[in-house]
């Protein structure tokens, strides 16, 4: 198994953990902004509607 030579600074775990950790606020943010523009009605995302949905079926 493979094992590091040195010990990782706290810096360098710290810096890693809050870049992962932003990088879910950043989707987070965009999954509730497409969200709000979909209950908004002015939403350019195109997605089926419940009654074309029930519609095909």
């Amino acid at each position: 198994m493979a094992v590091p030579k040195k010990k990782t600074s706290k810096s360098k775990r710290d810096k890693r953990r809050a870049t992962w950790t932003h990088k879910a606020v950043v989707e987070a943010q965009k999954a509730l902004s497409l969200g709000k523009s979909i209950l908004s009605g002015r939403s350019k995302f195109v997605y089926p509607s419940p009654e074309e949905e029930e519609a095909e079926e």
